[in-house]
């Protein structure tokens, strides 16, 4: 299934803002920061990754259920899957 790129803005500016937080990360290794404040900044990126999957799965099942053959069992199956691997 295709996402539609209009409804993926705020995924998109979410992946985005972890990026920015990604290349801080890189700084502070680089600058030998402390680890406690390292393994925050990995750990707010890591949520905010893990959102931005659900917020993904989410849209598609709405454009699956709004489709007009609606939902098929191996959509389902495949939107399923997709969820159970950001666990």
């Amino acid at each position: 299934m295709k996402l539609e790129p209009a409804e993926m803005t705020p995924v998109i500016n979410r992946i985005k803002r972890a990026q920015g937080q990604l290349n801080g990360i890189l700084r502070m290794l680089e600058e030998g920061r402390e680890c406690e404040d390292v393994v925050t900044q990995v750990a707010a990126v890591s949520r905010a990754l893990d959102k931005a999957g659900f917020a993904i799965v989410s849209i598609g099942l709405q454009q699956a259920l709004n489709s007009p053959e609606g939902m098929r069992a191996l959509d389902l199956q495949r939107m399923e899957k997709l969820f159970l691997s950001l666990a």
